[in-house]
């Protein structure tokens, strides 16, 4: 028999209506299963604190949204859509969405279809006593609503920033149909339609369409399994999600690390972040920016092949020591080692398994007993309360050495040469590592516990011990780490700053003022 449902100590229900957005139906691992069931529910923390928000908008497609509103809302209507302050490469990337939007749905004299003045919403009332004490489910859904005259035929359009390889979840689908065919305001239609729309190249994929009896049965198919999935949500799943919690301070999941950071400042928004971002801002704010807010990247940057090397050679790592019963790998590498999803020329395929043959002298899974000793690429979340930043990091391996934690870095190099910078400057996540298991954040016994770094060369694997209980490792990496955060921290425009690095920034494409859109105007 399952558990009940319960909500953690220090909230307090609000409402007896359970509002369920259909964006909570999709998912996925930037979403938290617990925060969504709590806000579903009408919970609200008992003594919540305000935070400063950010001056600029970091809604993504909230700006798209409003500048709809402007152009093709009923006159009249208020806008549903208000934004803060724009970065440039968000109103960039905004006009560059209202274009393709504008291109993607001409005007069809045949089936001329208006703005509808208001959202529509699914209401339902149970006739009797309710398992979750709701008196009403409301359904909402988030797009571009639009109607015939007659109100006969409605069509939601979902703005994506890019269309997925994957479709988007049957239940999710199944509760979109719902709220079109059945929400008001207005009468129900006689047919609806559901489509996909990418703003980067204003191609469109039609998620349903039909009449209201079929979009009513697609439901009855898909949606009450997924909606329990959503209104009975027990995992609190720590990441980039944090940031704009309303439940942060409850969480029982989310670790505080205060002063993990070495910063402190009043009245900052809560932020997240990871060292990825930490490089990001150090080679332009912009591009941090840009990238926080998800915009489409240059898939020649992002994509380039020695850096999709390292991906597919992680990735292979990360499925042979997470999967069965460990076992330390040896030089016997199959010919096809390319894991799916990755395309690689003959040259880097070979190279590859040359380098995975050099990891058998140096394997982690020689220190380990069984499975509950190796963690493959764990997301590690702390929350440093003193500066109110979520600090994400997810180490490529965490494993138990006779009880001691170990973090396992895993590089690759196509040549034997070697750099005479620090290990813990050149690779900042080294030096968030030596900051948490120094501070004895990851637990286990401190005796073997250590950061290691795997470098693997077509000549053979370097691996470099690091003790971070050592005080010249432990001044070094937090130094390391304040000069990464310091200036971010204190930033709310995230200016670019022109320069060499725009030819290999993978969103140079939506900046104004980078020196790659200069050169190519």
């Amino acid at each position: 028999m399952s558990q009940p449902w319960l909500p953690p100590d220090g909230v307090t229900r609000t409402s007896e209506v359970i509002t369920v957005s259909a964006g909570m139906f999709k998912g996925g691992e930037f979403r938290c299963p617990a925060a969504d069931a709590l806000k579903t529910r009408g919970y609200h923390t008992a003594d919540p604190v305000p935070r400063r928000r950010e001056r600029l908008e970091h809604f993504t497609l909230g700006p798209f949204m409003a500048a709809c509103d402007a152009r093709f809302r009923p006159p009249g209507s208020l806008p549903r859509t208000r934004t803060a302050p724009l970065h440039d490469g968000l109103r960039t990337w905004s006009d560059h969405g209202l274009k393709e939007y504008e291109g993607a749905f001409p005007a069809d004299p045949e089936r001329p279809l208006n703005e509808v003045s208001e959202p529509w919403t699914y209401r339902y009332r149970p006739s009797g006593p309710d398992m979750r004490n709701a008196q009403e489910y409301r359904f909402t859904v988030w797009g571009r609503c639009l109607a015939s005259a007659d109100g006969a035929y409605r069509e939601l359009r979902l703005p994506v920033h890019r269309l997925n390889r994957e479709l988007p979840p049957d239940g999710f689908i199944a509760a979109v149909a719902l709220v079109v065919a059945e929400g008001g305001p207005g009468l129900p239609p006689e047919h609806v339609r559901i489509v996909e729309f990418a703003l980067l190249d204003g191609r469109t994929r039609e998620l349903f369409a039909g009449s209201r009896a079929q979009a009513l049965a697609r439901y009855r198919e898909h949606g009450p399994d997924a909606l329990a999935g959503v209104l009975d949500g027990r995992e609190y799943r720590p990441g980039s999600a944090c940031g704009g919690c309303a439940y942060l301070s409850v969480c029982p999941a989310l670790r505080a690390a205060p002063g993990l950071l070495g910063i402190e400042s009043p009245n900052r928004p809560r932020r997240t972040w990871s060292v990825t971002n930490g490089r990001n801002y150090r080679a332009c704010p912009a591009r941090d920016h840009m990238r926080r807010l998800h915009l489409p990247t240059e898939d020649s940057v992002e994509h380039e092949v020695t850096a999709e090397r390292g991906r597919a050679l992680h990735a292979y790592l990360a499925d042979r020591h997470g999967h069965g019963s460990p076992r330390p790998c040896t030089v016997e590498v199959p010919e096809e080692w390319v894991p799916d999803g990755f395309d690689l020329p003959d040259h880097e395929r070979a190279l590859g398994a040359v380098l995975l043959r050099r990891h058998a002298a140096v394997c982690p899974l020689r220190c380990v007993r069984d499975g509950t000793d190796v963690r493959t690429e764990p997301r590690v979340v702390r929350h440093d309360t003193v500066a109110d930043v979520v600090v994400i990091a997810a180490p490529d391996l965490l494993y138990r050495d006779v009880g001691s934690w170990v973090w396992r870095e895993t590089k690759t190099s196509a040549t034997d040469r070697r750099s005479n910078r620090s290990l813990l400057e050149l690779y900042p996540q080294l030096a968030l590592a030596v900051v948490l298991i120094g501070r004895g954040d990851l637990g286990g016994a401190p005796s073997r516990a250590r950061v290691e770094l795997e470098v693997l060369r077509p000549g053979g694997a370097d691996l470099e011990i690091i003790d971070p209980f050592a005080s010249a490792n432990r001044t070094e990496a937090e130094g390391v780490l304040r000069t990464m955060v310091a200036d971010w921290y204190g930033d709310d425009r995230y200016t670019a700053v022109p320069g060499r690095s725009c030819q290999r920034c993978e969103v140079a494409r939506w900046c104004s003022v980078s020196a790659a859109s200069e050169a190519a105007a």
